[in-house]
């Protein structure tokens, strides 16, 4: 007997239904390659706005409002990846509601720095809620085309509605009532999916959920790319601090690429084998993001202290480079290469990271001596692989 054709699309628009988790050759779409791009803008403005409140001495707010950002930009982000994974119908109102969820990250990035200076959340809130509504959207047109993935999608779109709406009533109240709400909304945020998927898991692809993850950080990257060309340049602009500037920006461009040879040094795909592992390797990668995002700021107070532009101690300088690098390391090591290196790289990566924190007291050359330690790392997790090339 015959297969039947297909349904034909109707307006256009292709049935919304799962996805096959083990199709081969599953890539990111170039649409998912734009609304990546849209997120340079948010961390960019989540990062230099950092820079700026540690060099003028407010570290402590710098650090917290900026920890407080990057969670709306990773959230955001995650919650559309692991969507797409699943869902994906590249019809015209799915690319439609994706374009509305990037313009509401440009909303939200237009707030940033307000939202960090002078913890003014409003147009970050109206960005976000902008984004997220239009992801209870597709929630919502998941749970009318799929019978099969009905309760999950309705289940999901009332859960983010909700927290939406609280979003928005929290901006009625006063600034501390908002600050600790922040956290409060946040919490159940994350609850959201677990609830969700109590019952029904949402069918995302490992490869390409590995992939999408790979990316984001690559994006994170570029920032430190920039920081380290802007040392350069301003070493050959002003003519005074070159040798520094200089070694900072080669140092810069070597703990770049370390972190980019250490994130993906072993296959991230094999902490996607079970269900359960996309909590917990998305929820850890914001550690792991957040701490990428703020070593290109950390470059950037470096150069402004090496130019005495900073009002700040050096050693508060070294630390805003060398303490998210370590906390990087220690975070990549846990959610990626805890079980895929032996005892031995374990134990050198834990002391490293220690002395990559420690480093940032060195009165001068703590840049440095962080890009010498992140190169040992690269050396020894390749040492390991060349013995264990089964782990590849």
């Amino acid at each position: 007997m015959a297969t039947p054709p297909p349904p034909r699309p109707h307006a256009g628009l292709r049935r919304m239904a799962a996805l096959n988790p083990r199709a081969p050759h599953r890539v990111a779409s170039p649409l998912e390659l734009l609304f990546d791009l849209v997120f340079v803008v948010a961390v960019s403005q989540a990062s230099s706005t950092l820079h700026e409140l540690i060099v003028e001495g407010h570290v402590g707010q710098g650090v917290l409002a900026y920890l407080m950002v990057f969670f709306s930009v990773w959230w955001a982000w995650m919650n559309f990846t692991w969507f797409a994974s699943a869902y994906d119908t590249d019809d015209w109102l799915y690319r439609v509601m994706t374009i509305a969820q990037m313009g509401g990250v440009l909303v939200l990035a237009a707030g940033v720095h307000e939202a960090m200076v002078s913890f003014d959340y409003t147009i970050v809130t109206l960005g976000y809620v902008i984004m997220r509504l239009a992801m209870v959207g597709q929630w919502l047109r998941l749970a009318i085309s799929d019978p099969a993935s009905r309760a999950t999608g309705l289940r999901f779109a009332a859960g983010y509605g909700l927290v939406q709406l609280l979003w928005l009533v929290r901006l009625l109240a006063d600034d501390s009532v908002q600050f600790w709400t922040f956290f409060v909304l946040m919490a159940a945020e994350l609850c959201v999916p677990v609830w969700a998927e109590f019952r029904h898991r949402t069918p995302w692809h490992p490869h390409h959920i590995s992939e999408r993850f790979g990316l984001f950080t690559l994006i994170l990257l570029g920032e430190s790319l920039l920081a380290s060309t802007n040392a350069m340049i301003d070493a050959l602009s002003e003519g005074e601090h070159v040798a520094e500037l200089l070694w900072l920006s080669a140092s810069g461009i070597v703990i770049t690429a370390a972190i980019w040879w250490i994130y993906f040094a072993r296959e991230p795909v094999d902490r996607l084998r079970r269900p359960l592992d996309g909590f917990t390797f998305g929820y850890r990668h914001y550690v792991v993001f957040a701490a990428v995002g703020a070593v290109s700021s950390g470059v950037e107070v470096e150069i402004d202290a090496v130019s005495g532009h900073a009002a700040i101690s050096g050693e508060t300088a070294g630390l805003a480079l060398t303490l998210p690098l370590a906390i990087f390391l220690l975070a990549v090591w846990h959610v990626l290469l805890r079980r895929a290196v032996s005892r031995g790289v374990t134990v050198i990566v834990l002391i490293a990271t220690a002395l990559i924190a420690a480093s940032g007291l060195l009165p001068v050359g703590e840049y440095a001596v962080a890009a010498l330690l992140m190169a040992g790392v690269v050396a020894a997790v390749e040492v390991d692989a060349a013995r264990r090339p089964s782990q590849m």
